[in-house]
């Protein structure tokens, strides 16, 4: 494996989204205006692919590689790109570690398997056995996607603790617990450790909050839409201006309730269709089991984009 220069996630983090065409093929021309469209972005750390946003569930093998070639070579030369490791065999997560190494990604974000949710959490050595998969063959920093515990994928905060001690290689998660007590203590159990675990937040329904409990970044699929936005409240928070970052949370509140609401696996759906009415995305066409939104909420969409100050 390459040697890679060493890369701690932090900061502004957007998740890319995946465009296909109407074949539902990888449209490769729009996929890289997309990350060029990003990483124009002032004050951005880094773009992670393969992730909840570029629907990874419905990519092959060899798609997820494709994606991580078409993104180093229209991006790699402008910052450190972060690949996520999603599936539910621990063999492959190892084997896609290897080539995301060898194909120049600068850290990788690990998912848990599906499987784990069946009573997972009453066994932990499974949790070791995936990391183990994925060390053998990687150097670089991982990122631990943490989901709610309530969901039986989120990992209890010892066997958390547990796998950063083991895995010192761990050098962030992604903290989607979706409790803001138990988020505050994920963040001083974490920066307690020697060395300290980075926490980036992913609450984009509460983020003003989350931040300000002293969060090292967010990483988040909105990021692909409103990434500025996102730049900005974190600016604020690190100047301790409070009053800019609320104004900034009040726009965004009305992104969050375009994008977050109920059923909430259409998220990402809605995300593509705001880039398409803001111009940035040519369709939105999403793949199966995904369908495209009603015209209703897509219309809900454009005057929720409207209030927060991004429309047309």
């Amino acid at each position: 494996m390459i040697n890679t220069k060493p890369y701690q996630p932090q900061g502004v983090i957007p998740a890319s989204l995946m465009p296909f065409g109407p074949d539902l093929e990888i449209d490769q021309i729009t996929y890289r205006n997309h990350l060029r469209d990003l990483a124009s972005v002032d004050g951005i750390s880094a773009i992670t692919i393969n992730g909840h946003a570029a629907e990874v569930h419905a990519l092959s093998l060899s798609e997820q590689k494709q994606s991580l070639c078409l993104a180093r070579e229209t991006v790699g030369h402008q910052m450190p790109l972060i690949v996520g490791i999603s599936t539910p065999s621990s063999i492959i997560a190892g084997q896609l570690a290897r080539f995301a190494t060898e194909g120049g990604a600068s850290a990788l974000l690990v998912f848990p398997p599906d499987s784990m949710s069946l009573g997972g959490q009453q066994r932990p050595e499974m949790a070791v056995a995936h990391f183990e998969h994925i060390v053998g063959q990687t150097n670089l920093p991982l990122i631990l996607f943490q989901y709610p515990i309530s969901g039986g994928l989120g990992y209890p905060l010892p066997t958390l603790l547990e796998l950063c001690h083991r895995f010192p290689s761990i050098r962030a998660i992604k903290d989607w617990c979706n409790d803001p007590v138990l988020h505050e203590q994920h963040i001083r159990e974490l920066h307690a450790l020697d060395p300290p675990v980075a926490v980036l937040s992913t609450h984009s329904a509460w983020l003003l909050s989350s931040l300000v409990l002293g969060c090292d970044g967010l990483l988040s699929g909105a990021g692909s839409v409103i990434v500025p936005l996102q730049v900005n409240i974190w600016q604020a928070i690190q100047d301790k201006n409070l009053s800019l970052a609320q104004d900034i949370s009040d726009r965004l509140y009305h992104l969050t309730r375009a994008f977050y609401c109920h059923p909430l696996l259409d998220m990402h759906s809605r995300m593509k269709e705001a880039l398409v009415l803001l111009g940035r995305l040519p369709a939105a066409h999403v793949r199966p089991p995904l369908v495209r939104l009603p015209v209703e909420e897509v219309k809900d969409i454009e005057q929720r984009l409207e209030l927060a100050g991004l429309g047309e």
